[in-house]
């Protein structure tokens, strides 16, 4: 794996090890030399990852981490402090800057490579979801997830260890804050993570029951489990396991023996991480609902409708069942428009849409094909049940009147439909199209407010 790694540090010397030792790993290495030097090759060129001294002159490293942290073209960036300074209250300050490791001088190089790696993957995987996100926003679909710089966060936490003591430290540490849940056995572990909706587990590696690195792999094989934050707690002396862990994909991890307000920090700051990876999900699968959706009536838009229809043809001839297809129109719709205002038409083609959706089935495809004209697709369906579907439509359409915001209050409507069928191997999307297209011209042009279904 390849990644672009800055690094910053005011002595020429650190910098000049550092970037000898990531150039060798094959690592594309950028260097500062000052805070704010740091800050102007952040935005020029968009590291992959930051090795940030913390004793600089002018503006030390815990104020570059909060700005780099603090800006939402940023925040996503990892970084990691590497410094001479080795007090749990240092790593904690680093934490709580917003850094997301704390490595102390003389940094082992296996360990550096390590978390290296880990967070740099971690790293594109946030970066995926931006991308998508971005794609969305671009549309106009979504607005843009906001940072995890957030003032209070708590969560939901699973801690597994099989020893009654330290799970009861942790429980103790974490609960003041979150919602902690301790289990000791392996097919426990499963079960609560298969069936509940954690934002944090906590996995100890010394635990004497089981292999708590072949846990980590089943709990990441898990669908639940794919997304959630792993924190793992190992000892000092076992770095073997350390860096099977990171490159196995756990998030972050803690040292024994623990300091509480670091748990507490590096706790936080996977929750901030997993709330702001949450929000990228959401809205990119808010985009692609929107890319799919008709923003008026919320039933799904004729692109979908077109490139959904080939399977469902397939799927008529592969099982031998029917299909039906109808379209249909609001009759002198443009009258309503013109008299009314094309707000008021709205609210008539909101209406017309909840009818036809508590008029069809759930395997039914509902869509607003454009304008005033809606298409309903139904698998497993012939003409006369779809015909019976549809006259149903039409006559609650024709009796209900639509309730409009102004005067008069309410409005009579009505609606034409035209009906086609599958008509087996030889058929198409195109040709059902057409066919229900031409009933729907032979309902309007016989009176309109009929149904009329295809001859063939």
């Amino acid at each position: 794996m390849t990644a672009r790694v800055l690094v910053v540090d005011d002595i020429l010397s650190n910098v000049k090890l550092l970037e000898a030792k990531l150039t060798s790993e094959y690592f594309e290495v950028v260097t500062a030399f000052s805070g704010m030097e740091a800050l102007g090759k952040i935005e020029d060129c968009d590291p992959d990852i930051v090795l940030l001294d913390v004793m600089m002159p002018g503006m030390d490293g815990f104020e570059v981490c909060r700005r780099i942290k603090c800006n939402p073209k940023t925040a996503h960036i990892p970084v990691v402090m590497v410094t001479a300074l080795d007090q749990p209250s240092d790593r904690v300050a680093g934490l709580e800057a917003g850094a997301d490791d704390f490595l102390t001088k003389p940094v082992d190089d296996a360990a550096l490579f390590a978390r290296v790696r880990s967070l740099v993957r971690l790293k594109m995987m946030t970066d995926e979801l931006r991308m998508r996100e971005a794609t969305g926003q671009g549309m106009g679909l979504v607005d843009p997830a906001t940072t995890f710089a957030e003032t209070q966060v708590a969560g939901r936490i699973l801690m597994i260890e099989d020893r009654a003591d330290s799970a009861a430290w942790f429980a103790t540490a974490l609960r003041k804050d979150n919602d902690v849940a301790c289990v000791d056995t392996f097919e426990e572990a499963l079960v609560r993570v298969r069936g509940g909706d954690f934002d944090l587990i906590i996995v100890s590696l010394g635990m004497r029951g089981f292999d708590g690195l072949r846990l980590c792999s089943q709990l990441r094989s898990l669908p639940e489990g794919r997304n959630v934050p792993i924190l793992v707690v190992v000892s000092e002396s076992d770095r073997r396991k350390l860096h099977q862990a990171l490159e196995m994909g756990v998030n972050d991890y803690l040292t024994r023996p623990v300091e509480t307000n670091e748990l507490v920090a590096r706790v936080r700051t996977q929750l901030r991480k997993k709330r702001y990876a949450d929000r990228l999900r959401h809205n990119v699968q808010l985009s692609l609902e929107m890319a799919i959706t008709d923003q008026l009536t919320g039933l799904h838009n004729r692109r979908y409708m077109s490139r959904h229809l080939d399977n469902l043809i397939a799927q008529a001839e592969r099982t031998a069942k029917p299909l039906a297809f109808l379209i249909m129109d609001i009759d002198f719709f443009k009258k309503v428009n013109d008299t009314y205002g094309h707000d008021i038409g709205d609210e008539v083609l909101q209406e017309f849409a909840r009818r036809i959706s508590a008029n069809v089935r759930g395997c039914d495809l509902a869509c607003r094909y454009g304008g005033e004209e809606f298409v309903v697709v139904m698998p497993d369906t012939d003409v006369p049940f779809a015909y019976a579907v549809a006259e149903r439509l039409r006559h609650s359409i024709e009796t209900t009147p639509v309730l409009i915001s102004r005067a008069p209050g309410n409005l009579n409507i009505t609606i034409s439909i035209g009906i086609a069928g599958s008509t087996g191997a030889a058929d198409s999307a195109e040709a059902l199209l057409h066919r229900s297209d031409q009933a729907l011209y032979a309902a309007k042009r016989n009176g309109r407010n009929r149904v009329v279904a295809d001859a063939a």
